[in-house]
């Protein structure tokens, strides 16, 4: 198995964690985490093993665990988890793309508190200050006409409306996604996620298609100008300037599914992405979304745009995902990072599409309830007070150029991409087959990032993907601990194979 050794990393902050930029037939020192002040709580809750005989006798037997041995986490401290022994991880999933602001931040929990001591609950058929003071700070960060909240519990939940409000104001039931999305895995989202890993054998996702997804990576068009990222493929491109010959050959097959599995110049809706989370952080060709938009709009189809992962300032050089295309979606739906961890979503509409839903009675017991609207309002103001966007940016760039480093110095990274705090590694056998690298080689290098006290995410459908989406509060430092910690882990499976 050839590796490429690129150039050595060239930065003061290497001497933090002791380790140097080495052959992989060498071994390194072992990466130190930057330090930190925060003192976790003494566990004294239910045993390990204890925990472990309860999942298994009472809950939900499809819950599936990262690890050989499972972390239990204990406590959370911004960009840091402690499990119940005191060891303390660097997150870099957030909780599946959950934690934006930071684990336990000191607002949130105050405006938590504070809300806890006044009122829990109450219905919506009574006013209550909070909902409207959210739901106003939030249609403010949303652009055009997006106006109307419906506040839900969860993306799943939001999707679930998304599609539903979508296919009343149409009067067309027929609705596309694209081949390796994630929009939930509720029995009505099974059709719009398109990824078999998550469907069952059961009857679902009547009216819904999906249309060839446009990764440059895998795909079979797309070259080394394609993305909106410092990250690139290594296939050649030879487009002229502000053209990409990838996006309209992916058009194309969108079309193609509008000729052939849609009623005729009749579409329902349209959801998408802005990157592709639970897929592996697939991005589109530049200029992709935008065409798709007008094409869906030109057969009466509604734009929906799932910021579920990509929200809240993630992406860096926008609050949302669906700016950096450069397109104003008819409906957005949203969750995760909007509460910090804490159960909300929401689905924000136009006046005129939400009108709709005023044909029958609609109501959500728990969506938009006192606490979550002030978590969730809370979440903003720290996003706005903390430059938590900016903040995104900046580390993103660093990070995604230090993995970019290590696809130059290793055959087994087949691709890095993403943007801001949302980051993507392709692990492969090797560059040129791109194929996958084996489910028990990529557990290997991942076993061994945690025991170093790092935990990353996994992805793509052949789960070959490192997913990095760390909390936005995390620094340059912590980068630096990260990329250590993989190039060890690298090493040390390169030196095991050969």
């Amino acid at each position: 198995m050839a590796v490429q050794i690129g150039r050595s990393m060239n930065n003061s902050r290497s001497l933090l964690m002791q380790v140097r930029c080495v052959p992989w037939r060498c071994m390194s020192a072992l990466p130190q985490m930057p330090p930190c002040d925060f003192k976790p709580d003494t566990y004294t809750g239910i045993s390990y093993e204890r925990a472990q005989e309860v999942r298994k006798a009472h809950l939900n037997p499809a819950l599936f665990t990262f690890y050989k041995k499972p972390v239990m986490i204990h406590q959370g401290h911004m960009q840091y988890l402690y499990d119940t022994e005191g060891h303390r991880y660097l997150d870099l999933f957030a909780g599946i793309v959950t934690i934006s602001v930071g684990h336990c931040h000191p607002k949130v929990v105050e405006a938590t508190h504070k809300q806890l001591n006044k009122l829990w609950h109450t219905t919506n058929i009574y006013l209550h200050p909070t909902i409207h003071e959210y739901a106003e700070k939030l249609a403010g960060k949303l652009p055009g006409d997006l106006k109307v909240v419906y506040f839900t519990n969860s993306g799943s939940e939001s999707n679930d409306l998304a599609l539903h409000m979508a296919r009343l104001y149409t009067g067309v039931y027929d609705s596309v996604s694209l081949r390796n999305a994630y929009h939930g895995a509720s029995p009505y989202l099974m059709g719009l996620t398109a990824l078999s890993t998550w469907r069952y054998n059961t009857p679902t996702g009547f009216g819904i298609h999906q249309s060839m997804c446009p990764d440059v990576y895998r795909g079979p068009w797309g070259g080394s100008h394609c993305r909106d990222s410092l990250g690139q493929t290594d296939r050649p491109c030879s487009c002229a300037e502000g053209q990409c010959e990838a996006k309209d050959k992916y058009l194309e097959q969108l079309m193609d599914t509008f000729r052939f599995s849609m009623p005729k110049d009749k579409l329902g809706a349209f959801f998408i992405e802005s990157i592709q989370g639970v897929g592996g952080t697939v991005q589109f060709p530049k200029g992709f979304v935008k065409d798709a938009f007008d094409l869906v709009r030109s057969k009466g189809g509604v734009c929906i745009s799932d910021e579920v992962q990509c929200g809240f300032g993630r992406l860096g050089t926008h609050y949302w995902g669906f700016e950096s295309h450069g397109v104003v979606p008819d409906i957005v739906t949203m969750a995760k990072g909007m509460g910090n961890g804490f159960p909300i979503g929401a689905v924000v509409t136009t006046p005129e599409i939400a009108k709709v839903m005023g044909n029958a009675l609609h109501f959500n017991t728990f969506g938009g309830n006192p606490l979550s609207c002030a978590v969730g309002s809370s979440v903003i103001d720290v996003i706005d007070e903390e430059h938590i966007q900016e903040k995104a940016n900046r580390v993103g760039i660093y990070f995604i150029k230090q993995l970019l480093q290590l696809k130059d110095e290793y055959d087994i990274v087949g691709d890095v991409r993403g943007k801001g705090l949302m980051l993507g590694m392709e692990m492969v056998t090797d560059k040129k087959s791109k194929e996958p690298m084996s489910g028990p080689a990529i557990a290997e290098i991942w076993e061994n990032t945690k025991n170093m006290g790092l935990l990353l995410g996994k992805g793509g459908f052949f789960g070959n993907v490192f997913r990095i989406k760390p909390p936005m509060c995390i620094t340059e430092e912590d980068v630096d601990f990260s990329v250590a910690v993989i190039r060890k882990a690298f090493n040390d499976y390169l030196n095991k194979v050969q």
